[in-house]
């Protein structure tokens, strides 16, 4: 039953942002001071109905650096998704991205049920990872909200030659 009501609020998803935090200065003027350490985040957020039909997407890219939250919010007609992915590069150029949601579920004859998630995500720069909201579908006929985030290092527009992340030489 609880899976059905979801699906209805699912399929009435209407806007998605995507946004670094804010800043009192724009990014794009204090970029130049931290080009060197700058990551973009790829986020894309789709609606999965049965049997993995995509029923609705949208992407966004947006620049940062380690520690500064990208947020993403997902506004539906009984549900609001409200996310925040920080990227952290350790001194080892292992390189983690920490989720922290807060969803908001109108159901009808039940009020407005309140949830938060916390992960910490193993991620490499071009690897591809999946984030369930709302958690994963118990089967196939469910819908599902699923937000796709790509981290690659930042690389200026009049960059020619490749910067990707620095690999240490093991002999």
């Amino acid at each position: 039953m609880m899976r059905f009501k979801k699906l209805f609020m699912i399929r009435n998803i209407l806007f998605f942002t995507a946004g670094a935090a804010v800043w009192a200065q724009s990014f794009e003027d204090v970029l130049p001071n931290f080009q060197d350490r700058a990551l973009v985040l790829d986020i894309t957020a789709r609606v999965v109905e049965k049997k993995s039909h995509e029923v609705w997407n949208a992407s966004s890219s947006k620049i940062t650096i380690p520690g500064r939250a990208v947020g993403v919010k997902l506004l539906g007609a009984n549900v609001i998704v409200a996310i925040q992915f920080t990227p952290y590069v350790t001194w080892e150029g292992d390189t983690v991205l920490v989720a922290q949601g807060q969803i908001w579920i109108n159901i009808p004859d039940r009020g407005v049920q309140y949830q938060t998630t916390l992960q910490t995500i193993p991620i490499r720069f071009g690897e591809q990872v999946s984030f369930l909201p709302l958690g994963a579908p118990p089967s196939n006929e469910d819908a599902y909200i699923e937000l796709v985030v790509n981290l690659s290092p930042y690389k200026a527009p009049n960059d020619t030659g490749d910067q990707g992340p620095e690999e240490d030489e093991k002999d």
